[in-house]
């Protein structure tokens, strides 16, 4: 039977990067974080000091960045996601505040959007992948056949952020993340190129008040219906 491609589009801090691992590794396919790669562009653009409205040179730089994904079960049995770039596993020095806090100026810039485009879709050609992001069900895979919205309040998702800074040790304000995400939900949705967008035929999942197992269930649900439909 044919290996489906699974979208996952939503706003920041809404879950989609720890649901769409999960439904990877359930069903055995590829997990592919396109904001991994953004983040990506927009580190290599820090470390060079390179301004991050200047959308000449952050092409430049997508064009040249080699990004490899890697997804794999470790040795303790936990799945495992890695980012290398350029030859440098940057896996967590990209989840720190400040690329958080800079990553939609560089992923707004026309240029960067269509190089990282192309290797997604590159990358899912096969099928059998999950694929997260803000435009992939209506952009980058637009042939899906299993698309998915994620959404949240403001305030559950800075709560969220919140408690996964504060465990990885890096100090942070409740109401500074609340207008951190509400910008970010603004420069997303308003960009003129790609904007975050809910696709037509995309379910709308609000995970305010479901677990993590409860929104996997109900994914898992709607992915037996549409594989009996190939």
């Amino acid at each position: 039977m044919k290996e489906i491609s699974i979208a996952i589009d939503g706003p920041a801090g809404a879950g989609k990067s720890t649901i769409a691992r999960r439904i990877a590794q359930h069903l055995d396919y590829t997990y592919i974080d396109t904001g991994a790669m953004y983040r990506a562009v927009t580190l290599k653009a820090l470390r060079l000091g390179i301004d991050l409205l200047n959308e000449k040179e952050l092409e430049e730089i997508a064009g040249k960045i080699q990004i490899i994904l890697k997804s794999y079960t470790s040795s303790n049995d936990e799945y495992e996601n890695r980012v290398v770039m350029d030859g440098e596993d940057i896996t967590e020095e990209i989840r720190v505040p400040l690329i958080s806090q800079n990553v939609s100026l560089a992923a707004k810039a026309p240029g960067v959007r269509e190089h990282l485009v192309r290797l997604q879709r590159r990358m899912a050609d096969t099928g059998g992948v999950v694929m997260d992001g803000r435009d992939i069900g209506t952009v980058v895979l637009p042939q899906a056949e299993l698309k998915i919205f994620l959404t949240a309040s403001i305030e559950e998702r800075a709560k969220r952020r919140y408690l996964e800074l504060i465990e990885k040790g890096y100090p942070v304000d409740l109401a500074a993340l609340q207008e951190e995400i509400a910008l970010r939900d603004r420069m997303d949705s308003e960009r003129e190129f790609a904007p975050l967008m809910q696709a037509s035929d995309a379910i709308v999942l609000d995970t305010t008040n479901l677990t993590i197992l409860q929104v996997i269930e109900r994914i898992l649900q709607e992915y037996q219906r549409k594989r009996g439909g190939c």
